[in-house]
């Protein structure tokens, strides 16, 4: 573990979190930083367990009670998703003593699983929060900054990132330990995370006999990565059938490895388009995995549109969930084919958001805004073109043409 931390924006939330209720479940995708996080915040007053070791994860299946007596709280326990049965014994404890808050903190990286056997048996008793990678807010050490939509005026670029050095950044992803050692071979990391992924969670999860067509089936979605899915077509094209495809998909969206992001619907008297689009949690991974190992080639390939979208979805997604909200986000696209990349739900309204790979800004890359603020009325606010330069301007009422490292 690295001895570099980095400060991250669910503090303050995971804090409130164990002052509220007698456990805290905190999940997200293998080495977020979940276990550095809660060893940071609550370390010098809680034990730490591992239940990932075959020899304790024995010990807790074949006596519970016996292991919680051996590890009384409060208690870090992690890689729960390995001992399940370990739920209802947690709750006795947890009613013994029902007033005394932040008892257990458990971790996990697979959602599904978890979210199951804290709805049987934790129910009300669990604050459920999740841990993404690093956001680039996180990474650069302003991990309180909000968006550019929030802040009363628009904050100067923390530094201006040259093109190449923001390429970079996707290629490397947002996984803390990246992060916390510059030097690590990144490509090397990321098929030694992609290994043990497959290896531990996808193989826990459910029987997938052939990894090697699951690893294969990671490359096709990655390249079909920010466009409409078709399923049927990404069964054709590795042979296998349809339901074997869904059942990938639930076991990629249960363990964080991408996001489904489904269309808005409004009624706007407009039939929209149903079919999900599917993105990579992280841009390093989606590089990774679309076999990309240098900036030139991220930039200039086909994938380039697919991975710059990724980085804003990603830092959306991520800034929103380390404040312990959902992230309600959507794509909107219609049967003529206007489309914006992405419409963030909030309390104020919508914000369209459309993403361009060129970082010269012009009017006409506000178009789909305007369309969209034409059909949602006054639901839709201000939107935003999301690109890789340093330029920040308006592209006529209601859109602004921001860098990525303002947003």
């Amino acid at each position: 573990m690295s001895s570099l931390y980095i400060s991250r924006s669910l503090e303050p939330v995971l804090k409130k979190a164990a002052s509220e209720f007698p456990a805290v479940v905190l999940t997200g995708p293998r080495q977020s930083g979940k276990t550095t996080l809660l060893q940071h915040l609550f370390g010098s007053r809680y034990r730490y367990v591992s239940l990932e070791p075959p020899d304790v994860r024995a010990a807790a299946t074949e006596d519970p009670r016996g292991f919680l007596e051996l590890y009384p709280s409060p208690v870090i326990f992690d890689e729960v998703q390995y001992v399940p049965d370990l739920f209802p014994y947690i709750k006795e404890k947890i009613d013994a003593e029902r007033a005394r808050k932040g008892q257990y903190l458990l971790t996990g990286s697979q959602h599904l699983l978890l979210t199951e056997k804290v709805a049987e048996s934790l129910a009300g008793r669990a604050a459920m929060l999740r841990l993404f990678p690093l956001s680039r807010r996180e990474a650069e050490g302003r991990p309180r900054l909000g968006f550019v939509w929030e802040r009363k005026r628009p904050s100067s670029s923390w530094s201006s990132h040259a093109f190449a050095e923001l390429w970079r950044g996707f290629l490397r992803g947002g996984y803390p330990e990246l992060a916390a050692q510059p030097n690590r071979d990144v490509s090397l990391w990321h098929a030694s995370y992609i290994q043990t992924y497959l290896e531990r969670d996808v193989r826990s999860i459910r029987q997938i006999g052939d990894l090697t067509q699951y690893q294969g089936f990671l490359r096709v979605l990655a390249a079909r990565s920010a466009q409409l899915v078709n399923l049927s077509d990404v069964a054709r094209d590795l042979g296998v059938a349809v339901n074997t495809i869904k059942a990938w998909l639930s076991v990629l969206e249960a363990t964080y490895q991408v996001i489904v992001l489904r269309p808005y619907f409004a009624n706007v008297g407009k039939r929209l388009v149903k079919t999900p689009k599917v993105y990579f949690t992280d841009v390093g991974t989606l590089c990774y995995l679309a076999g990309l190992k240098d900036p030139e080639h991220a930039i200039s390939g086909p994938m380039g549109g697919a991975i710059m979208e990724t980085a804003v979805l990603s830092e959306i997604v991520r800034t929103l969930t380390h404040r312990g909200i959902d992230p309600q986000v959507y794509f909107w696209r219609t049967m003529a084919g206007t489309e914006v990349d992405f419409v963030v739900e909030t309390g104020a309204g919508l914000i369209p958001i459309e993403v361009k790979l060129s970082a010269t800004p012009r009017l006409a890359m506000g178009g789909a805004i305007k369309t969209f603020q034409g059909d949602m009325k006054s639901a839709a606010m201000p939107g935003y073109v999301v690109h890789p330069g340093d330029i920040r301007l308006p592209l006529g009422p209601g859109a602004t043409a921001l860098p990525f490292a303002d947003l």
